[in-house]
């Protein structure tokens, strides 16, 4: 298994793409937001003829308002790339969500918990009423290991760490065993200049509002999809919805996807970190001829390189 990873809008979809004209690969998705159908602009999803031109799994999986876990991840991931291997090819993990990739790559066993609706809703109430820190707190006494992986203000994986504990009565990470993987497995890591990347980020953002990103996002909402729900908790849903119902303007909507998306980025190192030796990484460079958000240099010829070694 070949994984490409790295932060958001870096360029791993594009290179993804460009190695599969070369190798006889399939993609496994890992990201947490493009599991949701109808969610395709904010979570830049790739589009219906590049699904159709390399075959994609673990994207469009589920409805926006039905329960996701790092477990029902797992076991999709593993079908596909069991099914990939059985036909001969390549499996190509592509994300930027570190929980999802590391699972795959280090060979996790996921502990099989179904989720507790009542205990959930109860923990989500203790959440508004005493603030998600109290559970984030709570967690760490519990399972400081757990916690340490997970960002305080991901309410979502925090109430599904405690659901786990009170329904077994163990912390997580122990619960969370791992086992190598009987394949070998390159990981390749793209990353770039933080400032550059922003800048990328910016103008991405700025596309999926030309793209038609409020459009997208009244529709969720015409199928009955709420504002509560998780999936529409993702950067760029919650903020349109917030403009939608007049508590921000355009502007301040889109100046706060960004912010977050750049805060998400830095989220992002600490799961792929540069000095992890396990990451081949490779930087994206962009020259000022062709400063464009999708220009990628060498990188494409250099991981080529690297696969054919790799599989050799």
């Amino acid at each position: 298994m070949i994984a490409i990873i790295g932060p958001t809008a870096v360029g791993k979809s594009e290179l993804a793409l460009h190695l599969a004209q070369y190798f006889p690969v399939e993609i496994i998705g890992a990201d947490s937001r493009q599991v949701y159908r109808y969610m395709d602009i904010g979570t830049n999803k790739p589009s219906l003829a590049e699904r159709a031109s390399v075959p994609h799994h673990v994207i469009d999986v589920i409805e926006p308002d039905e329960d996701f876990s790092l477990a029902m991840y797992h076991q999709l991931a593993i079908e596909a790339l069991k099914a990939i291997q059985q036909k001969g090819k390549l499996p190509l993990l592509v994300g930027g969500s570190g929980l999802y990739v590391w699972s795959l790559v280090e060979g996790w066993k996921i502990p099989q918990v179904p989720p507790d609706q009542q205990r959930r809703r109860q923990l989500e109430a203790r959440a508004e009423q005493e603030g998600s820190h109290r559970l984030y707190q709570e967690l760490q006494d519990i399972d400081p290991v757990a916690a340490a992986k997970i960002n305080p203000s991901n309410i979502r994986r925090i109430i599904r760490a405690l659901e786990i504990y009170q329904t077994t009565r163990q912390p997580p990470s122990q619960l969370q065993r791992k086992k190598a993987p009987d394949f070998p497995v390159l990981v390749v890591g793209l990353t770039q200049e933080r400032s550059e990347l922003y800048r990328r980020i910016d103008l991405r953002v700025d596309k999926m509002i030309q793209r038609g990103l409020i459009e997208e996002v009244e529709q969720l909402l015409k199928k009955g999809y709420s504002h509560s729900l998780p999936s529409m908790s993702g950067i760029g849903y919650k903020q349109i919805g917030q403009f939608l119902r007049g508590e921000m303007t355009l502007t301040e909507a889109i100046d706060k996807i960004k912010y977050e998306t750049h805060k998400l980025v830095r989220h992002q190192y600490a799961w792929f970190r540069l000095g992890d030796s396990r990451i081949h990484w490779l930087d994206v460079s962009v020259t000022e001829e062709k400063a464009s958000p999708d220009f990628m240099g060498v990188i494409p010829d250099k991981v080529k390189g690297i696969i054919e070694s790799f599989i050799s």
